[in-house]
């Protein structure tokens, strides 16, 4: 069994930074596509950012392009989610996940196409 566990959200003013991070146990991820989801209040989860399984491609939503870096270290099992510019609707519970089914070539970008989630992280941006 595979455990995602995040960390790094917090609470920052509008314009600042936040560095969140996805350390996986229980398996080596370097092989599969990981990424980034969020859940702002009343609102659906939605995507962020995904990468493959190297690292050699990334995908960002609208939103967040040009503001956020997703990254690996596979040699630390950790995905991680560089946010800058941070705006007030950027605040959510931000979830990593991951496609353990097959090798991650491309990158993935919506919710049923990953099997494994962590707990969660909230990031809360004030103006």
């Amino acid at each position: 069994q595979v455990l995602l566990v995040e960390s790094g959200g917090g609470l920052v003013q509008a314009g600042g930074s936040l560095r969140l991070s996805c350390t996986a146990s229980g398996r080596t991820f370097s092989i599969y596509s990981m990424g980034w989801f969020r859940r702002a209040p009343g609102k659906e989860r939605e995507f962020v950012a995904g990468i493959n399984w190297n690292g050699g491609r990334t995908t960002y939503a609208n939103s967040v392009q040009g503001r956020f870096i997703i990254s690996r270290d596979n040699a630390k099992n950790t995905v991680y989610l560089e946010m800058n510019n941070l705006k007030p609707e950027d605040t959510a519970v931000y979830y990593c996940a991951a496609d353990l089914r097959r090798h991650g070539v491309v990158v993935l970008s919506n919710v049923e196409d990953y099997d494994t989630w962590g707990q969660g992280t909230q990031v809360t941006v004030s103006s």
